[in-house]
């Protein structure tokens, strides 16, 4: 996945729309946890079991591909607008989630 790309194309697609004064990165956080509401409003009443057969059920799958993109797109953006690199973000947190939850 190319994120710098990505967020080239986010950025041309709010200019286009003179979307830019509203893309703050409070309100592009904000945003990102109503999305992430509709994720979790996906799974709100199914079971254990039946969550984790959403992919078998073509509708509710396309759904949840489709709010997860949301809540992604959002978080891209976020880390754009605040000059925060993505992948290095990634890759410390991994290591420092390796250091303090070790294997056993």
């Amino acid at each position: 996945m190319d994120i710098a790309g990505l967020q080239k194309r986010l950025r041309q697609f709010a200019s286009e729309r003179d979307w830019q004064p509203y893309q703050t990165p409070k309100n592009l956080a904000m945003a990102m946890v109503v999305e992430a509401a509709e994720l979790v409003e996906i799974f709100q009443w199914l079971t254990p079991e039946e969550s984790q057969q959403i992919a078998s059920k073509p509708e509710q799958h396309q759904h949840l591909g489709e709010e997860i993109a949301d809540v992604m797109l959002y978080l891209l953006q976020i880390a754009d607008h605040s000059g925060v690199d993505l992948e290095a973000a990634v890759e410390r947190k991994l290591a420092l989630n390796a250091i303090k939850y070790p294997a056993p």
